[in-house]
């Protein structure tokens, strides 16, 4: 069987493929198979890591989903090795449409049928999009109930509060705490040294371990690994197991 991780939210432009990137790559370094399915249809960021295995899937038509496409997706996972894990990023502008068509089709109790696990990953950010990214956890919480839901927080546009609470005081969290398998929070930096090294690296669409191994300087190299060693740490503490 296999792991499945769909990386859903509806506000675009607040690291949704970012997550499914660090993911990606913490999965394999805790030593798992793992493959990305990118059905971005405006930017596909995943697929643009050659250095991983990335399939790119267009399931959108027309502001719709083709359903022979969608058909190929669950296919090809259900094709997966045992004990896989596959990512699966999905864009913003495809949100609704992806999400209507997963509830209308029962896809998520199809994969479990089969054997699969299937975790809906999003993220929640601070800043002016804090009430849109809660919004979009409103509606993965409540279209799928018994799915298992993985929070990322993500504190580059500000800091994740509500009337100065915590995400763990916000009232989504505690209508939906048991539905909550676990919440990473994604690390953060100086925006002068790590965070101008981050934006060069998914510039690039390098991958850390490429990284960590060219030819930059020795500073680059070693904020580029503490970082990413704290990425893999949140992401195994979160036991994104079968």
């Amino acid at each position: 069987m296999a792991v499945v991780h769909m990386i859903l939210q509806g506000k675009g432009g607040v690291g949704k493929s970012m997550v499914s990137v660090l993911l990606y790559q913490s999965l394999l370094r805790l030593g798992h198979k793992v493959h990305g399915i990118d059905t971005d249809p405006v930017n596909a960021t995943l697929a643009g890591f050659k250095e991983l295995a990335v399939t790119r899937l267009e399931i959108m038509r027309d502001d719709n989903i083709d359903v022979r496409m969608f058909d190929a997706l669950i296919e090809k996972i259900c094709e997966m090795p045992e004990d896989s894990h596959v990512i699966i990023d999905n864009g913003a502008s495809a949100f609704v449409a992806f999400g209507g068509y997963l509830r209308e089709n029962e896809a998520i109790s199809l994969l479990h049928d089969n054997g699969h696990k299937v975790y809906l990953h999003t993220v929640v950010t601070g800043g002016q999009a804090i009430v849109d990214t809660t919004q979009g956890l409103k509606v993965l919480a409540t279209s799928f109930p018994s799915a298992p839901l993985v929070v990322w927080l993500n504190s580059y546009f500000g800091d994740i509060l509500m009337d100065g609470k915590g995400f763990t005081s916000f009232k989504i969290y505690e209508e939906h705490e048991k539905q909550i398998h676990s919440i990473i929070t994604i690390p953060t930096g100086n925006s002068n040294t790590l965070g101008q090294d981050l934006q060069e690296l998914y510039a690039k669409r390098q991958t850390f371990q490429a990284a960590i191994d060219s030819s930059q300087s020795i500073a680059v190299r070693s904020r580029l690994h503490r970082y990413f060693s704290q990425v893999v740490t949140a992401v195994q503490v979160a036991q994104l197991t079968a």
